[in-house]
């Protein structure tokens, strides 16, 4: 059976390692790093890199498979050199999932700093453009993720999510939900009316066909704590039931874990959300 669902694997040691973490989990999803997302600067993707991973890929059961973005990125960055710096490190990381095969690059928006939120989005939305400008002959979707709207963060609203894909201008924009941060952004999911009505507003303000992804994580903060704190399925303050609901509705969706890491505590999560449909 085909569940669409993954882990967040590690690539250390080289990028196709990561497909003996998925391949040991017997997985159909992963995320991955392409680089190192605690530094600007990259070491190039060489061709040889390139195929192995291609080639290991085949012999895989992985079905999707996409990248996190650093999060050193912030295109919303005051400062001008750390702007520069962040749509060079999102162009750069659409080009090597080009190069991977990979579908997508999920991205958190930004933070304003002492900005104006509306500045901080026309500032996300320029440099989405940019970037996609930069990257035009690729297919590779840049996702934009609802955050906790901890801080100064941007995206906690779906409204926020829309003005930057509106002022971007592009079908290569996407969304990627997170379980976790939508309930600490104060989206009450933890019952089957919650999750209906969140996504229903999902649906009128973002437009479900372009939701691409899922984060499945369960949360240590409360609602509307805007604490974004991942707690294993089932052991934080969400229950099981946004998870039942997700799993049951959005089967297709390819849908990824983003816990704390060891292969036994992700195959616990794996199998409780596997039970759930």
């Amino acid at each position: 059976m085909e569940y669409f669902l993954g882990v967040h694997c590690s690539v250390s040691g080289g990028l196709e390692n990561a497909f003996d973490e998925a391949n040991g989990l017997g997985i159909d999803v992963m995320q991955v790093f392409t680089r190192n997302q605690r530094q600007w600067n990259a070491k190039p993707i060489s061709e040889e890199e390139q195929n192995t991973f291609l080639n290991t890929w085949k012999s895989s059961k992985i079905k999707v498979a996409f990248s996190h973005c650093s999060y050193l990125i912030n295109l919303a960055a005051e400062s001008d050199e750390t702007r520069e710096k962040s749509i060079a490190a999102l162009t750069l990381e659409v080009e090597r999932c080009t190069q991977l095969g990979l579908s997508y690059c999920i991205l958190h928006p930004g933070a304003a700093g002492s900005q104006t939120e509306n500045t901080a989005i026309e500032k996300i939305a320029d440099g989405l453009r940019q970037v996609l400008e930069k990257t035009s002959d690729s297919k590779v979707m840049i996702l934009l993720e609802n955050t906790a709207g901890q801080g100064s963060s941007v995206g906690g609203p779906f409204e926020n999510l829309k003005l930057i894909s509106e002022l971007t201008q592009s079908n290569r924009i996407g969304y990627c939900f997170d379980t976790c941060h939508a309930f600490a952004a104060g989206f009450d999911i933890r019952t089957t009316k919650g999750c209906e009505e969140t996504f229903a507003a999902f649906n009128n303000i973002l437009g479900l066909e372009n939701l691409k992804a899922f984060h499945l994580n369960d949360s240590k903060g409360d609602l509307g704590s805007h604490l974004d704190r991942h707690e294993h399925i089932g052991k934080g303050k969400l229950g099981l039931e946004p998870f039942r609901y997700i799993m049951r509705n959005f089967p297709l969706i390819p849908k990824v874990i983003e816990t704390e890491k060891s292969d036994e505590l992700d195959r616990e999560n794996l199998e409780l959300l596997k039970s759930l449909i």
